[in-house]
């Protein structure tokens, strides 16, 4: 009868680390079926000679908790191979919610994460109170691609705590009211836990959300009861006590079935790679996840992203035509100039750090220090501001610039990404909508680190976007290619492979702005069998599920 779907005479790069290999791979519904060289005909065939074929990538860092109501392509991820993305990150989740909590947890993910508060309470249907009701609901009618996702703590602490959660700390009995709801909440499938300790992520009365400053004691409680039914611990922490944090971290690890946190190179990768690696020779399942390039703001005229002065409040005011009119306009530009020199040195040491992203179709985020803005103005005598204008003027509004806020030395970048504990990801994607956009990271990581680069062979880049991440999250079943296992599958031309420039749509509930970032040399990606994405476009299929703790 045949299978239903055949990729042939691909590259295989298994995920395992293995050498790649030349062969057909044929699938059986959602699952591979046969890896050699198979005689059959499919129902459906892709020819992939020159092709590489691995598994689908794995995102361990997204906030698409909300896009997923009104997106079910979950768009920009799915431009760029991956087939499976976890939620809840970073402490901020809709589940657990009582009605009456809503308002309360949509304002944070606004002021949080920049997804627009109207946007979460009119997209979602909010027909869930249990972290389970959530994951219910996210598989009707079913995402493009499989998601899984953490309970976080601001949502479990406020339906234990209400108000008080924001800034006491937890009675006795109240942690073991938290640590039971967490635990619970991994029984119904969340795939753990996350938290925050970054104090700066706030409330929209500026106050900082709800466990930010949660004792050791709780943390450890909640560790142990998700760690009961195999559940992992996330964390995000400034690491303004860094022992202090390491500490709690490795208590996590020890407690739960594993520990995964996010670091920049700002962090100290030398010292980050002592405290980790002694975490693991004492037999600790801890793994940190980092962008594998510079991350930050992208702004430029077309965008809301730009300076904070009367004269830039009014140019915002206005469409792009009338925005490069008055950028045109002497007096106009005067004054623009006029109010960022009044910045002083201090503006210009922030414009040290903005690159512009060049006019290629492919976006540069890789130049070096002589080529930021501050540089570039030099030979001109320009400050900063006069090239950005300028650049903005040449191109008719259409430039982009990077404001780099971490992992701003490469090199640095480098040496964290080839350390054992590092996975690449961080991309936040489905958060800070109208000001960054990271979900191109894969591509990026494949195209510049493996192939421009040489950083890391082929086998070990697609290793650490497939088999490394699923592991963590405990999906045996994905993340390699195997006879038996799930058919999560790309096919991408690796000389091909680059990000595209970003673009501002207006596609969110009343139409509120965001990036977006498509990706060029994705033959096909398959997601539970079914091709989602053929020749870089998605297809109309949703071949996703919503995967739940198998361990519980």
């Amino acid at each position: 009868m045949g299978y239903d779907l055949i990729i042939r005479g691909g590259t295989v790069v298994d995920g395992t680390g293995a050498e790649p290999f030349t062969a057909d791979v044929a699938l059986d519904g959602d699952r591979i079926a046969e890896i050699g060289r198979v005689s059959d005909r499919g129902r459906q065939e892709i020819e992939a000679d020159g092709l590489v074929v691995s598994p689908g990538f794995v995102d361990l860092h997204t906030h698409l908790d909300a896009q997923i109501g009104w997106d079910r392509t979950l768009s920009s991820v799915t431009w760029h191979g991956v087939t499976t993305a976890l939620l809840g990150n970073c402490g901020v989740t809709f589940a657990p919610c009582r009605p009456t909590d809503r308002e309360f947890l949509a304002g944070m993910m606004e002021t949080v994460e920049d997804i627009p508060k109207q946007a979460i309470l009119h997209g979602l249907p909010w027909n869930w109170e249990s972290y389970g009701g959530y994951l219910d609901a996210l598989a009707v009618p079913g995402p493009a691609i499989n998601v899984c996702g953490l309970v976080g703590h601001c949502a479990t602490r406020f339906y234990v705590m209400g108000e008080r959660a924001v800034e006491e700390p937890a009675t006795d009995d109240e942690i073991r009211q938290i640590a039971e709801l967490a635990g619970q909440s991994v029984r119904e499938g969340a795939l753990g836990f996350s938290t925050n300790r970054f104090p700066p992520h706030r409330l929209p009365d500026g106050r900082s959300i709800p466990g930010t400053f949660a004792e050791g004691k709780e943390l450890r409680a909640v560790a142990k009861a998700v760690g009961q039914h195999g559940g992992i611990v996330q964390t995000l922490t400034d690491f303004s006590d860094f022992d202090a944090e390491m500490d709690l971290i490795a208590a996590e690890a020890r407690l739960a079935r594993a520990a995964l946190f996010s670091c920049t190179t700002e962090v100290g990768t030398a010292r980050l790679n002592d405290h980790v690696m002694a975490m693991r020779a004492d037999g600790l399942n801890v793994t940190s996840v980092t962008v594998p390039r510079s991350g930050g703001r992208v702004g430029g005229l077309f965008t809301e992203n730009s300076f904070r002065t009367p004269a830039w409040n009014d140019l915002r005011r206005l469409d792009l035509a009338g925005r490069l009119q008055a950028i045109r306009h002497p007096e106009t530009r005067g004054r623009l100039v006029s109010e960022v020199k009044a910045g002083g040195a201090r503006r210009i040491d922030a414009m040290r750090h903005w690159y512009y992203m060049g006019g290629d179709a492919r976006p540069c985020y890789t130049q070096d220090a002589a080529e930021n803005l501050v540089a570039l103005g030099q030979p001109r005598g320009e400050h900063p501001v006069e090239v950005w204008l300028r650049i903005s003027d040449e191109t008719d509004g259409k430039a982009l610039f990077h404001m780099r806020g971490f992992n701003f030395d490469l090199d640095d970048l480098a040496r964290l990404l080839t350390t054992e504990w590092v996975v690449p990801g961080l991309g936040d994607a489905g958060a800070h909508v109208s000001q960054m956009i990271d979900s191109g990271w894969p591509t990026f990581l494949l195209s510049y680190w493996h192939r421009d680069c040489g950083l890391y062979s082929l086998a070990e880049a697609v290793r650490r976007v497939s088999t490394i991440p699923a592991g963590i999250l405990g999906l045996d079943d994905r993340g390699t290619l195997a006879v038996g296992k799930r058919a999560d599958i790309n096919v991408f031309d690796i000389d091909r492979l680059e990000e595209r420039m970003p673009q501002t749509v207006h596609d969110f509930p009343f139409g509120a702005p965001r990036f977006i970032q498509r990706a060029v040399g994705y033959h096909a990606t398959v997601c539970n069998g079914a091709v989602v994405l053929r020749g870089d476009e998605l297809t109309g299929e949703y071949g996703g599920q919503v995967l739940r703790n198998q361990r519980a």
